[in-house]
């Protein structure tokens, strides 16, 4: 049994690594003035909501949203911490709790949109934040949208039903993934289970694969993104963490929120069926 010791001291390793303060040096800033960072205009009619993952909110996060003021998104910007300061593994198999901090994440989105149902709002999330994002977006009134949604390295199971949380998004929902995310969201998720309870690979590594009762219709809108070798020259190597570093966020994620902030109805890169599907044959060859 030693090798099961093992694995566990590399996975809490490696979570604790995946969530500590990412050390990057930080991209120019022309919102900087005499060494202090002021408050980005709100120039767009979008609002942002960013979930983090098990950790946290850490460096990692306050870079990543860096990156999209660096690539030009000027709508404002709310971090929700939903792990109770109480993070790492207590936050993951906190199931009940965290259904808990789901509502009241469901509950701010549906007060953004009852307030004003034309402002644009769009959730990015990682790894089990991503958690949060799907069952908040399943917990809202049903004329309640988001215009689109990030999942990063995203730590729920690959056969999650995604249905009811696409049927609350206009645009679309965005999962990056990667295999070579083998720690945290292989070992570590086999282990110590998913966000949503089940001990296997996470679909942050192998990918989303659409359950046979779900709705073909809603998963049109899921645009899954495999990690591409090319983003190595923004700081992603493939890792957990790897779309959290600021330079990806600027050149690669940015775009993707502007673009959905103001068309949130633009077309699917690729069919959600076919990529679950290459991924997973990637992963067993």
């Amino acid at each position: 049994m030693r090798w099961i010791g093992a694995i566990a001291l590399m996975c809490i390793c490696g979570l604790a690594w995946a969530g500590g303060t990412a050390q990057e040096t930080p991209a120019p800033d022309s919102s900087r003035q005499g060494g202090v960072r002021l408050a980005a205009v709100h120039e767009s009619h979008t609002y942002l909501l960013h979930l983090p993952g098990i950790a946290g909110a850490r460096g990692m996060d306050r870079l990543m949203l860096s990156g999209l003021r660096d690539g030009g998104f000027t709508g404002e910007i709310e971090t929700y911490d939903w792990t109770e300061h109480d993070p790492g593994l207590n936050a993951l198999m906190a199931y009940q709790r965290n259904q808990t901090e789901a509502q009241k994440i469901a509950d701010k989105l549906t007060k953004k949109f009852r307030a004003d149902p034309t402002l644009h709002i769009i959730i990015t999330s990682h790894s089990g934040g991503t958690g949060l994002a799907v069952w908040a977006l399943e917990k809202l009134p049903a004329d309640v949208k988001v215009d689109c949604v990030f999942l990063l390295s995203s730590a729920l199971s690959p056969q999650y039903d995604l249905t009811k949380a696409l049927s609350h998004v206009r645009g679309k929902i965005y999962s990056f993934f990667s295999e070579n995310d083998v720690l945290v969201l292989g070992a570590g998720t086999k282990l110590f289970g998913t966000i949503d309870g089940v001990r296997t690979e996470s679909a942050g590594e192998v990918g989303f694969i659409m359950p046979p009762d779900a709705d073909f219709q809603q998963y049109q809108k899921l645009v899954q993104k495999p990690y591409e070798k090319s983003w190595m020259e923004y700081g992603n190597i493939g890792d957990h963490i790897g779309p959290m570093h600021r330079a990806f966020s600027m050149h690669i994620l940015a775009p993707l929120v502007i673009g959905q902030s103001s068309a949130p109805t633009a077309k699917a890169e690729n069919s959600p069926a076919h990529a679950g599907a290459s991924s997973n044959h990637r992963a067993k060859s």
